[in-house]
């Protein structure tokens, strides 16, 4: 298979340059000074449609004939290939058939509608992308119009590849030379383009790519050396839940990518509220991908020059407490139980003042069965001041209830109860 290198790249920035935001690349004093290290960020929150897929989307439709354009094009996507098929087929007026799963955050299907007015037609169909994608490509078959691929395409790759040659062209300009170029992995289109560009011209940079570690679709295809479909993702990080990456962005990562790091869903998480509360910058899961692995590299960054690439902001503010929820779970701070309490006044008074550390909250309190019994069970949500206090709370515990189940290491019952 030929690849795409940096002359592709070169040629779909030349299309690209008047349709899309050259977008910066900022020094980032926080995460500098944090990891000993110089961070840079290159900023695609910031693009049109708020991130990083207006450019393989527009690239893509640009280069078809204009027989195949009056047709119009179907995409499949999680929200924000969507928004730059959308935007595209709205400033080229042409129609778009757009296909989303049912599972996709409302923020982002505004978006779409926002960006594609009257030439963007939303389809919500399925659970996941793959479910999605596979009734955009029966619809196209169906009506006779062009398929534009999320990530599986050597154009959606070249002009994904773009933003690498605006961020390296930046760097050098002021006088950086990137150790490090981080950024993640859904399908597979961003870090093709990146990596086949950044290796083309720096071949000394290392590209790292990261995902979550509920779909680590790249990470699979590596250890099977051929892309393979997971049996199940978690789809909290919407822009990189997929099941299978495409045999051409897995042809272009094994060449050209030198480590996959897979991140927790939590940390990603607390990353987002870091970005957010430490730099005001909002991004969405998949956006905080590469910051969130700069917490796996730490022992090797002293010293060097990173670029994280911040992917995409369409961050939907209805999930931010579920961010928030994730983020204290995964710093040990919030923990469940279900604790048998004694059905009578002053209760929870004593619990609040014998059991609960200093500075410790109580965050849930709810009697799942209430009787003619002494005691009923409960399920306790409880923040910690310090993650390091649970063994003494777990202890104080014990005493007032020798027989307390702690949620988190029973999955069932912390689904059917959280």
């Amino acid at each position: 298979m030929e690849l795409i290198n940096d002359t592709e790249v070169r040629s779909a920035y030349q299309l690209l340059k008047n349709a899309v935001n050259h977008t910066p690349l900022q020094y980032d004093r926080h995460l500098s000074e944090k990891y000993q290290a110089t961070v840079l960020l290159k900023r695609e929150d910031l693009q049109k449609v708020r991130s990083f897929k207006l450019r393989g989307a527009y690239y893509a439709i640009k280069k078809l004939p204009e027989s195949e354009l009056k047709k119009g094009v179907i995409c499949a996507s999680a929200g924000n290939h969507a928004q730059g098929i959308a935007y595209t087929c709205h400033e080229l007026q042409t129609k778009a058939a757009i296909f989303m799963p049912t599972t996709t955050p409302q923020q982002k299907v505004s978006q779409v509608k926002f960006f594609g007015g009257e030439f963007a037609d939303i389809h919500l169909v399925g659970d996941t992308f793959d479910a999605s994608a596979t009734a955009a490509r029966a619809f196209c078959k169906e009506k006779n119009m062009t398929f534009i691929d999320p990530f599986n395409d050597k154009n959606i790759i070249a002009g994904q590849g773009t933003l690498a040659l605006e961020m390296m062209a930046d760097a050098e300009s002021e006088g950086y030379k990137p150790d490090y170029v981080i950024t993640a992995i859904g399908g597979g289109g961003l870090i093709s383009g990146v990596s086949a560009y950044v290796k083309s011209t720096s071949p000394f940079t290392k590209v790292i790519g990261v995902e979550p570690k509920g779909a680590a679709s790249m990470q699979a295809a590596f250890e099977e050396d051929q892309p393979v479909k997971l049996a199940e993702i978690d789809k909290f990080v919407d822009g990189a839940a997929v099941q299978q990456v495409g045999d051409i962005t897995y042809a272009h990562s094994k060449k050209y990518v030198d480590d996959l790091k897979l991140v927790d869903e939590g940390l990603i998480c607390s990353t987002i509220l870091d970005l957010y509360g430490k730099q005001a910058i909002v991004v969405e899961p998949a956006g905080a991908l590469s910051v969130a692995a700069l917490e796996l590299m730490k022992n090797q960054l002293k010293g060097k020059t990173v670029i994280c690439v911040i992917s995409g902001g369409n961050n939907d503010i209805n999930r931010m407490a579920e961010i928030e929820e994730r983020s204290f779970i995964y710093e040990g701070l919030k923990h469940y139980f279900v604790v048998n309490f004694p059905q009578r006044p002053g209760a929870l008074k004593e619990f609040v003042s014998d059991i609960l550390g200093e500075g410790d909250d109580i965050t849930r309190f709810e009697y799942t069965k209430k009787g003619n019994r002494g005691t009923g069970p409960v399920v306790i949500g409880v923040l910690l001041e310090k993650p390091e206090t649970l063994p003494e709370l777990l202890n104080r515990l014990k005493e007032f209830d020798s027989t307390y189940i702690e949620l988190s290491q029973n999955k069932t019952l912390y689904n059917l109860l959280v």
